[in-house]
């Protein structure tokens, strides 16, 4: 049997193969790289601060800050917040400092930067003041939630968007020159090769990879290139950017009474491994917010989604969310409620301690009584009307009008029901005052 040489070297993977060699040759970033991108504008004027890189995997942050150290005439230091700590950056920072003395700067690339905790980002504060080091870090967290205000405040934030069609085919064209040949694939399996790649560029690259000593022919077709490569994970942390804008997505969908998007976030959000329940709470919350009284049974309709979900697990149970998005998306829909709830808080908060009036209060003892409470109290049962019209606020305050009903699904009868008694009140108090 043959024996493996361990002193032979591997041959680099293709991703690093094909690294851009200079700025020109990054794909998919023209907002900061095209004649007038921020990152241009900031070479052509010598004028490179510190940045924050943030986007989404595969969109070059780790190639683009190395090609600005080359740029800038900078000696590129590499870090990583995943697993390098202070005493890494204390020899970085050591080296860096003998080399300002001698002249030459130095770009600090922090990868992962969110990684770092609130002291080693404050610990990066002095030297990046101090010009010892210009820092330029990559991360794939929203940086407003992930990074010190400290560290924001002294670098700007440029955003690298995921990569489009155009900028994997162009990724995909670069693997055929350099391999020599098209890769073996129909139009259909090309494309269907780009959407799994899902924007990343590195998984692109990697897919590439399994296909570039595969015969010219054949070409594979899905079925074919299905079988081969994997699609690439949704982006999506539970814990992160993705959780919340996808979140919101799905939210705003419902309250546009857009259905099929509805259908299209909430799989988005399952696939990428969001919890059921967690879902689940926040369309129950929207029944509430976003449906309220306009449609009764949205809140209950929820509850029992839920309880479905709970009998049935996944992926059975999958079916009843789709079955509540449908059904929220397509109700009728009214703030009406939530505004009058948030109104109420807030005078409640401004009156403060008052009292509610004597007469809807209950007399449970003698001295309660002789004191006016329950005095005059109306029971609106016993009223022609069924209603009395009496004041529920406290004595002193104005009346207020929170709930105004829409004039949409339920909320229209309710509607009717408060201008009814409306009148009955104004009648019902213009006749007290006069007796």
């Amino acid at each position: 049997m043959e024996e493996f040489d361990f002193g032979m070297a591997l041959p680099a993977p293709l991703a690093e193969l094909l690294r851009p060699k200079s700025l020109d040759e990054v794909v998919g970033q023209d907002g900061l790289l095209g004649t007038d991108g921020r990152l241009r504008l900031m070479l052509a004027q010598c004028n490179l601060g510190s940045i924050i890189l943030w986007g989404p995997p595969g969109t070059g942050k780790t190639t683009i800050a190395r090609l600005l150290a080359g740029a800038a005439d900078m000696v590129f230091e590499p870090v990583s917040a995943v697993f390098d700590g202070v005493a890494e950056l204390r020899k970085v920072f050591s080296r860096a400092e003998a080399r300002r003395q001698a002249g030459q700067r130095t770009l600090l690339f922090v990868d992962e930067v969110h990684r770092f905790n609130k002291a080693q980002q404050d610990g990066l504060l002095p030297r990046v003041e101090d010009g010892t080091v210009t820092l330029v870090g990559a991360t794939t967290e929203n940086p407003s939630f992930a990074l010190n205000g400290a560290l924001l405040s002294r670098a700007q934030v440029l955003v690298l968007e995921r990569l489009d069609k155009a900028a994997l085919e162009a990724i995909l064209a670069r693997v055929e020159a350099h391999i020599g040949h098209p890769l073996p694939l129909d139009m259909a399996a090309r494309a269907d090769l780009c959407s799994m790649a899902d924007g990343d560029g590195r998984y692109l690259l990697n897919m590439a990879a399994l296909l570039i000593d595969r015969p010219e022919t054949p070409k594979l077709d899905t079925a074919a290139i299905a079988q081969i490569v994997a699609a690439r994970a949704p982006a999506f942390d539970k814990a992160g950017d993705q959780h919340y804008n996808l979140m919101s997505a799905l939210h705003k969908t419902l309250r546009a009474s857009d259905a099929d998007a509805g259908l299209y976030w909430l799989s988005r959000m399952l696939a990428g491994g969001e919890d059921p329940h967690y879902i689940l709470r926040r369309l129950t919350r929207f029944a509430a917010e976003d449906i309220g009284l306009a449609e009764p049974e949205a809140v209950p309709r929820a509850l029992a989604a839920w309880q479905a979900y709970e009998r049935l697990g996944s992926p059975e149970g999958d079916l009843s969310i789709a079955c509540l998005v449908i059904y929220l998306a397509t109700a009728p829909k009214s703030n009406a409620a939530y505004t009058a709830f948030k109104q109420a808080r807030a005078a409640a908060a401004k009156t403060g301690s008052l009292s509610p009036p004597s007469n809807i209060l209950n007399a449970s003892t003698k001295m309660m009584k002789d004191m006016g409470y329950g005095a005059n109290y109306a029971y609106d049962h016993d009223d022609p009307d069924g209603f009395s019209g009496q004041n529920c606020f406290p004595d002193g305050m104005e009346r207020a009008r929170y709930y105004t009903p829409f004039e949409r699904g339920y909320e229209r009868e309710i509607a009717k029901r408060l201008a009814y008694w409306d009148k009955l009140r104004a009648t019902k108090q213009s006749d007290n005052h006069t007796s």
